[in-house]
């Protein structure tokens, strides 16, 4: 049985899991050739463009984490400094701490009652 040239081509193809283009089939014309460069060269584009913007959100990810813990590290302290103040003026004033305690305590009794 004699064999063309094409299946040939399709024999090799299959034996070494190539790819190969037939020039009979049309796969090689310029209008596919250069259809295929364009959407080539628009996915390489697309791809420089995603991984800056990659980048720059991972950038601005870690910062924005960085700024973060510096805040919370800063309110924790602020919170520490608080009530230890507030600590030593109840221990220095404990008749005024009392009374705030009480009328804070009547306060939100009044204001429960009137819901």
């Amino acid at each position: 049985m004699a064999t063309s040239p094409s299946a040939t081509i399709q024999a090799t193809d299959t034996t070494t899991n190539t790819t190969s283009t037939n020039t009979t089939s049309g796969l090689n014309s310029p209008v596919t050739s250069k259809a295929s460069e364009a959407a080539h060269h628009a996915v390489d584009a697309m791809a420089v463009k995603a991984a800056s913007a990659e980048d720059t959100l991972r950038k601005t990810a870690a910062s924005s984490q960085e700024t973060l813990a510096h805040k919370q590290e800063e309110i924790k302290q602020q919170l520490q400094s608080s009530y230890s103040k507030t600590h030593e003026l109840a221990a220095q004033n404990p008749l005024a701490t009392a009374g705030i305690a009480f009328v804070a305590g009547m306060l939100v009794t009044v204001l429960l009652r009137r819901s």
